[in-house]
């Protein structure tokens, strides 16, 4: 049986707890490791290794902080593979989807290899005569990560590299429910030459989160997860006087206009909606059909019950078992929620199982049409593999609906009206907005944008706004005498 290591000031080792996590298979809900819950001394000793860590790596140029990064994307890709097979056997996922997790990290270090040109400050010479004012980024100190079960790979990478490469020092607590796959990155990211303490991992729960979050040294708070616990580490932090920026629920909708492409349409729902088991806050779990559109439905239902559920090495499969009995009984609920409610189940996963595996928290492709904005099923971030089919006469009133609507993490319209687009763009309050692509997830040089309940603070993750998240900015204004001639003293506080 696996007992998962912890990471402090450069060394892995095992923890001195007693207090232990299963960590099971969803397929099967065997223990497949255990997790030691970090000591409150171990999680000093963590936050104190980075601080120390701190003090020298801020002082390291950045051009070699680049290419600790450039080292790290280069072993992430040689152990591509093998990361993802991790990945999928602790999670579920199938083995492409994995991977798809895996790569969409990759992408984030090689950003922050580019690290030095995100760094620059700004100069302005002569602001008054003889005096120049320009402008410094200068790294926080020891910032902290808190991540989810669905992205193991992807999400700690969206924090620790861009903080880092920035200067900072690092303490990640990732998800007690698939430890082994961002204890493989930071395996990897210490073989990439980074110093002891610039990254430490501890495990735990929410005793831990919040020892974490009242902790003096610790400056910046990153955070993906539920709305009442992105709540919680928001007000936490911020109470403590923290920086803190928290990614929360989802309700996504996708817009289809009667003139969009039927074929792509049905295509890119099914994988949009039921994808990765429905777990990820991208996820098309609404769409809603303008006028004849809603014709398709059927269709869709159709290929969408053509997805099977199985295995992560199972090259058939759709998408694997949510993650853990709990998030199945949940889904479960929701799910005989919608149909008391009203609407019509046209495809129904609830009593799917896998064969040998009937153990697992398996949930099939489930459809619902006729659903209304006053269901369960609608107003609930579900977190499966459920689709929920509305109908409305025109785009206004669609965008009426998904702005009514209290997440606004990502959207999608369906059209070949240049007009619709720029429409639905400009009036929709949905931070990430995509037109006939279903899951507008940004490229690393951008940011992941998400608006209202979905996202807590003020700057968001990776781009250019991650930076701006993990530094300071120090503007100095001097100036530099010709002589040592003395005219006085300056009574006046204007620049002259």
């Amino acid at each position: 049986m696996q007992k998962i290591q912890q990471l402090i000031n450069g060394k892995f080792d095992h923890s001195e707890a007693t207090e232990m996590i299963e960590v099971t298979n969803p397929a099967n809900n065997q223990v497949i490791a255990h997790l030691p819950v970090s000591t409150e001394n171990e999680i000093e000793r963590a936050i104190a290794c980075a601080k120390e860590a701190f003090l020298t790596w801020k002082k390291v140029p950045v051009s070699e902080r680049a290419r600790v990064m450039l080292r790290y994307q280069h072993l992430l890709k040689a152990h591509h593979d093998e990361i993802a097979t991790i990945l999928s056997k602790e999670t579920g996922k199938t083995f492409e989807d994995a991977k798809g997790d895996v790569w969409r990290g990759i992408e984030v270090v090689e950003q922050a290899a580019n690290i030095a040109s995100m760094m620059m400050g700004e100069t302005v010479e002569n602001v008054a005569t003889d005096i120049d004012t320009y402008s410094m980024i200068q790294p926080l100190g020891v910032c902290l990560g808190i991540t989810p079960f669905n992205f193991p790979a992807m999400i700690p990478l969206w924090m620790f590299p861009m903080a880092i490469a920035a200067g900072n020092t690092f303490v990640l607590k990732p998800s007690e429910q698939d430890p082994a796959t961002p204890m493989r990155l930071a395996e990897l990211f210490m073989q990439a030459g980074a110093p002891e303490g610039v990254l430490n991992v501890v495990h735990g729960g929410k005793d831990q989160v919040n020892h974490l979050l009242e902790h003096p040294d610790i400056k910046a708070v990153s955070f993906v997860g539920s709305v009442p616990v992105g709540q919680h580490i928001y007000r936490t932090a911020t109470q403590n006087m923290k920086r803190a920026q928290c990614f929360a629920g989802a309700k996504n909708h996708s817009v289809i206009m009667p003139d969009a492409n039927k074929s792509k349409v049905l295509n890119n729902l099914v994988g949009a909606s039921v994808g990765a088991a429905g777990q990820r806050c991208m996820a098309i779990s609404v769409a809603v059909f303008v006028g004849d559109s809603a014709n398709w439905i059927p269709e869709l239902a159709t290929k969408i019950a053509e997805v099977k559920p199985g295995l992560w090495d199972d090259k058939d499969a759709g998408f694997g078992p949510l993650i853990s009995p709990q998030a199945k009984a949940r889904v479960l609920d929701l799910i005989a929620q919608g149909k008391a409610q009203g609407a019509s189940c046209l495809v129904d996963g609830s009593e799917f199982t896998v064969e040998g595996y009937e153990q697992g928290n398996w949930i099939g492709p489930t459809v619902f049409a006729g659903v209304t904005a006053d269901m369960r099923i609608y107003q609930e971030e579900i977190f499966g593999p459920v689709l929920c089919c509305m109908q409305v006469d025109t785009l206004e009133e669609a965008i009426e609906l998904v702005n009514a609507n209290p997440f606004g993490n990502g959207t999608s319209i369906f059209t070949s009206s240049g007009a619709a687009a720029r429409n639905y763009q400009s009036n929709v309050e949905v931070g990430q907005v995509g037109i006939n692509v279903p899951i507008p997830v940004p490229l690393p040089f951008f940011s992941f944008t998400g608006w209202k309940n979905s996202f807590y603070g003020d700057l968001h993750a990776y781009g250019k706004q991650a930076i701006r998240f993990y530094t300071e900015t120090k503007t100095i204004t001097a100036r530099w005498f010709d002589d040592e001639t003395d005219s006085g003293p300056n009574m006046t506080i204007n620049l002259r």
